[in-house]
């Protein structure tokens, strides 16, 4: 059995991120808004992963997070992929993400003899808010994300990184913790 698989760090909902994704949804029919509550930091994109490469996979993370202990993170800043004129994907940054980012490049080498594909662009600290879905209307968006562009969004302890599971339905994807390990231990 499969399953479409990443690797997160979660970030939890504050009220100050809430408001601003509700503005996101207010603004476009051409965002798909992503629920706050579902929000999260990828580490490593897996897709299709094998449920009996679980052990490796666990195994894989802890060794790359063997020296990170417990850090804070600033949600921070607002953007978009590839660019706001061409906008495909809207995030709000992370600062202070850097073991993250040595998590990730340790991961990708290390998962590459599992047969997960290396990523092709640098890592780059974020958490997606919405997806376009269609080019209409941008122009409030865009307007929304110049506007909240230094905005802080929360600052959170970050402890732990998952292995999670991805199930695609016609809401939207729901995810479940297939693994977790904690930092410093």
């Amino acid at each position: 059995m499969t399953f479409r698989g990443f690797v997160a760090v979660d970030i939890p909902p504050s009220s100050s991120l809430e408001q601003f994704a509700e503005q996101l949804h207010n603004a476009s029919p051409s965002l798909k808004v992503v629920s706050t509550d579902q929000i999260h930091l990828t580490v490593k994109f897996l897709g299709d992963t094998e449920e009996g490469l679980v052990p490796e996979i666990e195994g894989a993370i802890r060794e790359a997070c063997a020296d990170i202990r417990p850090f804070e993170i600033t949600v921070q800043g607002t953007g978009a992929f590839p660019s706001l004129s061409r906008m495909n994907v809207v995030w709000v940054g992370v600062e202070g993400a850097e073991a993250i980012g040595r998590t990730a490049a340790a991961l990708d080498a290390s998962l590459e003899s599992l047969g997960f594909a290396a990523e092709r662009r640098p890592w780059k600290a974020h958490v997606t808010l919405a997806r376009v879905k269609g080019h209409r209307d941008l122009d409030r968006v865009r307007g929304l994300l110049e506007a909240h562009h230094d905005d802080v969004f929360g600052h959170h302890h970050v402890d732990r990184i998952y292995l999670k599971k991805s199930v695609l339905s016609p809401v939207g994807a729901q995810y479940s913790v297939v693994s977790t390990v904690v930092f410093g231990e």
